[in-house]
């Protein structure tokens, strides 16, 4: 039995984020049938993250266990060759056992991309957010700033009764902006449901001018969701890395 992780893109627009669910096109159980087919296997693919309906990924990272003597280029190979235009598999390699791409994962690094026009760009209109207002990038990059460190997220977080709790550690967030284009980058241990998306919708708040930069701090102070701004749409989403400690991508 070999374990082999994949890394995985994919555009979310027409899918039902990542997780199985009868009767929906989902990005698992678009790649598994086609697993299945070429390894003649019952195949489980875990993935470091279930993204949700519409959100993008440029490098997830997946795994699944199988009893097959096929190299990992071919299985790669034969793939690609079934998997419909909006995934791609661009790596395949074996890895130990014990490797899960959930549980192991130690930071993973989110993008929320935002276009400022008064008018859409047709080619770029499904991986962005279009905003109208004109945003103060350099408040909203001040207020980012406030994010890290350790803090109890929950006034980012939709209702999600599993969740244990909502303490995260944040390493790394930062406001770039290039003509129209403002990236909103985020990189912690972990995120919460919803998370990055309510964070860019209150950092484009106070983009507007809506907010002070330091409402972020009053924010986490109150630990209340209905304070902190509306949950950005999910077309500007883009799961970027996952980290691991010997198995970086």
């Amino acid at each position: 039995m070999r374990n082999l992780k994949l890394i995985i893109s994919y555009d979310g627009t027409d899918f039902q984020g990542w997780q199985t669910q009868p009767g929906f096109r989902t990005v698992q159980e678009t790649i598994q049938k086609h697993l299945e087919k070429i390894t003649n296997q019952k195949i489980t693919l875990y993935a470091s993250g279930r993204t949700d309906t519409g959100v993008h990924a440029i490098a997830q990272v997946a795994n699944f266990r199988v009893d097959s003597n096929l190299s990992e280029s071919k299985i790669l190979l034969g793939l690609n060759a079934l998997l419909p235009e909006d995934i791609s598999i661009s790596e395949i390699t074996e890895v130990p056992y014990d490797f899960h791409s959930v549980k192991d994962a130690k930071k993973k690094h989110y993008r929320y991309v935002i276009r400022q026009s008064g008018i859409w760009d047709p080619l770029t209109r499904k991986f962005c957010h279009l905003v109208k207002q004109e945003l103060d990038h350099v408040k909203m990059h001040k207020a980012a700033q406030q994010l890290l460190g350790t803090h109890d997220f929950r006034c980012f977080e939709s209702e999600w009764p599993n969740r244990t709790n909502s303490i995260r550690t944040i390493y790394r967030a930062s406001i770039n902006r290039m003509g129209p284009w403002i990236w909103f980058n985020i990189e912690g241990n972990g995120f919460l449901y919803n998370m990055v998306r309510s964070i860019a919708g209150t950092l484009i708040e106070i983009g507007r001018g809506h907010w002070p930069e330091d409402k972020i701090i009053e924010l986490i102070e109150l630990k209340e969701r209905k304070y902190a701004g509306p949950t950005a749409p999910a077309k500007g989403l883009f799961l970027v890395r996952v980290s691991y400690e010997d198995l970086t991508p």
